[in-house]
């Protein structure tokens, strides 16, 4: 009789039925995640198992464990750079622009060394990261080591999942195969690979904010800031009220974000036109829409960071940095 594989000891637990199956714990969670990324599970497993996790919804602990298990893998340079803020972008734009992109850039410049990891494609119709940070002319890392190369001279990384976890990537990619999303997408906002004092995370289900925040706890993240952006990004929805999920030392807590604008309609690109970006940036064209979003964003960021005390003064500090970019170039802190 063949053996069974050692990794359907997990897919088993997950998979016993309405009465008999469980979550997986912190340290199972971490071994699972361990063997997927070193290969040595069969594709029929990885596709159970990521499913029958779809279907229960991952808990922080299994969350926590997946995210350690890829941390571990990383090739990391030494020393590691210092970084002030951790970034994760891995949901790309449909109907707006992806004004966050100016809102780092501005914290760039202002002196923040910032971190921005993502993936892209694995939607179609969106725009991601990636494409755009090509279309202004800014580059893109391929290495961890290149990565923190980029931090040290301008303040400033992106590198896509592909080169920071390919096996993560690879899962990513199959969510048109299907159908769904997987934990992947909680994962990779959390890996945090240069060890950011603070890590700003971006969702689109805000049912999960709760699990990002407790996760990043067992993870022993120092500040956390989580909060239902625009498309999923890590982008504030300047024409709704929104609820930001803090974790500062170890103690959780809830804001509740005004409206920046004050009327509440949909607001949609239908032209998704990335020239604009510069455009705004420049000062050549004014749009309330983007202003509102990009300045929302920083002030988040600045109340995470502990720049800001109250939300009023973070949504002040946010336009004053907003109007003190260096308007005349698109380009990075040197």
């Amino acid at each position: 009789m063949q053996e069974p594989h050692p990794f359907s000891l997990y897919v088993a637990a997950l998979g016993r039925g309405r009465t008999r199956s469980r979550p997986l714990t912190h340290a199972e969670a971490e071994d699972a995640m361990g063997m997927i990324l070193r290969r040595e599970v069969e594709p029929e497993q990885l596709g159970a198992f990521l499913m029958l996790l779809r279907v229960k919804e991952e808990t922080p602990e299994e969350i926590a464990g997946f995210t350690k298990a890829a941390k571990a893998l990383f090739e990391l340079p030494d020393p590691l750079p210092a970084v002030d803020l951790d970034w994760g972008s891995y949901a790309g734009k449909r109907r707006q622009l992806p004004w966050y992109l100016l809102a780092a850039l501005a914290l760039v410049q202002s002196g923040v060394r910032l971190f921005m990891h993502g993936t892209e494609g694995h939607t179609p119709g969106r725009l991601y990261t990636r494409e755009t940070l090509e279309l202004l002319g800014l580059p893109v890392a391929t290495s961890l080591q290149e990565a923190a190369d980029r931090i040290n001279a301008s303040g400033f990384a992106y590198l896509p999942l592909e080169y920071l976890s390919p096996k993560l990537h690879e899962i990513i990619e199959m969510r048109p195969l299907f159908g769904l999303r997987s934990p992947v997408h909680t994962i990779s906002r959390m890996l945090n690979p240069f060890g950011a004092r603070a890590t700003l995370q971006g969702i689109f289900h805000p049912g999960y904010m709760d699990t990002h925040q407790h996760a990043a706890k067992l993870l022993g993240e120092q500040h956390m800031a989580v909060f239902r952006g625009e498309g999923g990004e890590v982008e504030c929805r300047p024409n709704k009220p929104f609820e930001v999920r803090t974790l500062h030392d170890g103690e959780f807590a809830s804001e509740q974000w005004p409206r920046i604008l004050d009327h509440h309609h949909q607001v949609i690109d239908k032209e998704m036109d990335a020239d604009r970006l510069k455009a705004v940036w420049h000062g050549d064209e004014q749009d309330e829409y983007a202003t509102a979003a990009i300045t929302g964003t920083l002030a988040v960021a600045m109340k995470l960071m502990g720049r800001a005390g109250t939300i009023e003064d973070a949504l002040r500090m946010g336009g004053a940095l907003w109007q003190a970019r260096d308007r005349d170039q698109l380009k990075l802190a040197s």
